[in-house]
């Protein structure tokens, strides 16, 4: 499995998306290979997906540090442990100064299980913004 495979796949299935979405995905260049993949009518939500040794890992970015009111961060964070459990496929992560919602999957996962990861994650991105605009600037 690899970030190629999954891009054919995706952009390749068109309108016959078992989960109803339509994927765009472009490689990024760097060291470590990873593939911007747009949910078509959410671009403004990438996922990007990475394979390692071990996972296929899916990572969507949500907001940065400096987005969130400082007098509701700690009532955040306890929200945030609340939906973990709730929010099939998608737990809670910060990278660097950004806050994220990710999955991983096994590299024994089938391509349909990666599409249906990414729609799922796509879907908890938008629940997750909904229910914690009232903590963000």
């Amino acid at each position: 499995m690899n970030i190629h495979t999954i891009a054919n796949h995706l952009n390749g299935i068109g309108d016959s998306s078992s989960t109803g979405f339509r994927f765009d995905c472009y490689p990024i260049d760097g060291d470590v290979e990873v593939l911007q993949v747009n949910v078509v009518g959410r671009e403004e939500i990438p996922i990007f997906v990475s394979v390692t040794e071990n996972q296929v890992l899916c990572i969507s970015y949500l907001w940065g540090e400096e987005e969130v009111n400082p007098d509701s961060r700690t009532e955040m964070f306890e929200t945030m442990l609340g939906l973990n459990i709730p929010m099939p496929l998608s737990s809670f992560a910060k990278i660097d100064d950004k806050y994220v919602l990710f999955g991983a999957l096994s590299l024994d996962s089938s391509l349909l299980e990666i599409e249906q990861e990414l729609s799922v994650l796509s879907d908890n991105c938008l629940e997750v913004i909904d229910e914690m605009v009232d903590f963000l600037k």
